[in-house]
């Protein structure tokens, strides 16, 4: 064997030799990978077993606050249609027996039943204990209470009355759910009196129909879900407004966990967006004035 042949063998047994160190770092990479994958795997497949159980909602006694229209109107008719016994809680007496003919046309069988209560929940708490004792009497314990009952009023800061600051005594401030702008007749009341930057921020994420919303919140409702958000804009945002709320499932953790920079990458867009509009709306308010100043 010639020198030059040797020399060749001895490169090539070094390269095949040392090639296997090269690979080394990608292949624990790619170790490393697969366990992160299997154990990803296994908390999706133990999630079901760690989250609350489901609610049937056949046979339950479902109670709806400010269900007279509206939202609460729609989640009446979406808990009616999966067989369960509502109680209709508002203060327009009117409206309920209106919204009771309209729940009761979703009924499924013939033993559902409707209940109509009008009482301020806002108000006494005396009294409001005593009809919901009422309807437990008749149609046995609440399965499901949804709180859809409230007040709000749009406006600049320095526009609004001091008695629309009065503070209500026994409200429960207790939400699992931020709807979207929904097509309801508050919305359009709101709409009213809400200023004009506001009303073109709300604008940019559309209407939604309140059966819409209603399928949704009853959904994750009787899922156990903390967490109830409509449409792609309302999932970024309970993922970025998380924060120390509880998860009822491991998958809900760990997609927060992800998202989490993403999201709030496109978040800066949409202030950059909402920023943009403040101030073209107080540009056009300026030239109106000086135009009336002029005339």
């Amino acid at each position: 064997m010639s020198s030059e042949e040797g020399l060749s063998s001895t490169i090539t047994d070094w390269l095949f030799f040392n090639s296997w160190w090269l690979l080394l770092p990608f292949i624990m990479l790619l170790v490393v990978a697969a366990f992160i994958v299997a154990f990803v795997l296994l908390l999706y497949m133990i999630s079901p077993l760690i989250s609350p159980k489901p609610l049937k909602l056949n046979g339950a006694h479902v109670v709806v606050t400010g269900g007279s229209s509206g939202i609460g109107k729609s989640i009446a008719m979406e808990c009616y249609r999966q067989g369960a016994f509502i109680t209709l809680v508002a203060r327009d007496e009117s409206k309920l027996v209106q919204a009771k003919k309209e729940v009761e046309k979703c009924a499924i069988n013939d033993k559902q039943v409707v209940l109509c209560i009008s009482v301020d929940v806002s108000k006494d708490y005396g009294q409001v204990e005593s009809v919901i004792k009422q309807c437990q009497e008749k149609l046995g314990p609440v399965d499901m209470l949804v709180n859809c009952a409230g007040t709000s009023y749009s406006g600049k800061f320095e526009e609004v009355e001091m008695e629309r600051f009065r503070m209500k005594p026994y409200n429960i401030y207790v939400t699992v759910a931020y709807p979207p702008d929904t097509d309801t007749p508050g919305l359009a009341e709101e709409n009213r009196t809400k200023p004009l930057e506001t009303r073109l921020i709300s604008e940019t994420s559309g209407v939604t129909q309140p059966e819409q919303v209603a399928k949704i919140l009853v959904k994750d409702a009787v899922q156990g879900n903390f967490n109830s958000s409509v449409g792609p804009d309302g999932y970024m945002l309970s993922a970025l407004t998380c924060g120390m709320s509880p998860v009822t499932s491991i998958t809900e953790g760990l997609q927060q966990i992800v998202t989490m920079g993403l999201f709030r990458t496109i978040a800066l867009f949409y202030l950059g967006s909402f920023d943009s509009i403040v101030r073209r709306c107080m540009i056009q308010r300026e030239q109106a004035k000086a135009t009336d100043k002029r005339e």
